[in-house]
């Protein structure tokens, strides 16, 4: 036997590559619709909550009650070795993700949960240009365009000029920008530590966060209050946890669109338990938003490369 032929015989098979699980778009889709209707319920709660306490501490609460819902995520962060590096960012999100918070909540009590729906799916395209700025990510002109068009999707909800733009509409902005740079951050750290320890990390900086805001403004809730909280806190951490099983189950081009579905929800809910009439601009803006989050979803799926995320995960 020469040399290469015992070479050949002792050389060990290298193992065959995984196969990746089958996904199942339909069962993909139902999750994500599922989801839809129960982040639909987190908007609700927080609209019939409305001004009844200042929105500070109706945040807190709320990310209160997440904390213990994500206990065993927080035992998973106790074993983990963070450098100063990774506190420090886990830091800068949870600060920026508190203001977005309470930017939201103080939108909820003040605007139509239609304009909060449709208005909230700019954060992804934000989270788009933040990459082009500050991450060095390259922006074809197909992806620009649909950058500008969902940019053009917000005007024609706002209208400028045409309506009255009040204080509720500016937090909604701003919450949106916050929560693109919150979601910036949390994917560099998930490339780093994993999305375990990022979600409990996100929980807690957000309590801690929160702290400060809500203790100078803090009114005894009503036990209705406290229990309507609780629901919303439980309904959300279902929400993301269905929201998971679906991108298992299908690609994120599959299930980006079907997050459309809840501005309808939300008109609906708007239209039927709060009274709130139906807009038109407002559905249309956010059918242009979210056709544009798609397309670019669309493009990013074929250059095998994930920035832009679905809008509910940009709220974790």
């Amino acid at each position: 036997m020469s040399k290469t032929s015992r070479r050949a015989a002792v050389s060990p098979v290298p193992p065959a590559p995984k196969a990746k699980p089958e996904q199942r778009p339909v069962l993909g889709v139902a999750y994500m619709v599922m989801a839809g209707l129960l982040f639909v319920g987190v908007t609700a709660g927080v609209r019939y909550i409305g001004t009844g306490l200042p929105a500070a501490q109706g945040a807190f609460i709320r990310y209160a009650f997440g904390i213990i819902l994500t206990i065993p995520a927080l035992y998973v962060l106790a074993r983990q070795q963070l450098t100063r590096r990774q506190w420090g960012m886990a830091g800068l999100r949870g600060v920026v993700h508190s203001a977005g918070v309470i930017l939201w909540f103080y939108s909820m009590a003040r605007i139509p949960l239609a304009d909060v729906t449709a208005l909230g799916y700019l954060t992804p395209i934000l989270v788009t240009i933040g990459a082009a700025l500050f991450m060095g990510e390259r922006l074809a002109v197909r992806r620009i365009v649909a950058v500008v068009v969902g940019l053009i999707g917000a005007c024609i909800i706002l209208r400028p000029g045409l309506r009255e733009i009040g204080t509720g509409h500016l937090s909604m902005l701003v919450a949106a920008m916050l929560f693109a740079v919150s979601y910036s951050v949390a994917k560099v750290m998930t490339d780093d530590i994993g999305p375990v320890p990022v979600v409990a990390l996100m929980s807690l900086t957000v309590t801690i966060g929160l702290a400060p805001a809500a203790i100078p403004v803090w009114q005894a809730p009503t036990g209705e209050q406290w229990a309507v909280l609780a629901f919303v806190a439980c309904v959300a951490t279902a929400g993301h946890y269905l929201m998971t099983l679906a991108f298992r189950e299908a690609p994120i081009t599959v299930t980006q669109p079907v997050t459309f579905l809840q501005l309808v929800w939300a008109v609906l809910l708007g239209v039927l338990v709060f009274g709130e009439p139906i807009d038109p601009w407002v559905v249309f803006g956010g059918v242009v938003i979210i056709s544009a989050v798609s397309f670019i979803t669309w493009r990013e799926s074929r250059l095998k490369r994930r920035v832009t995320p679905p809008a509910p995960a940009t709220k974790l």
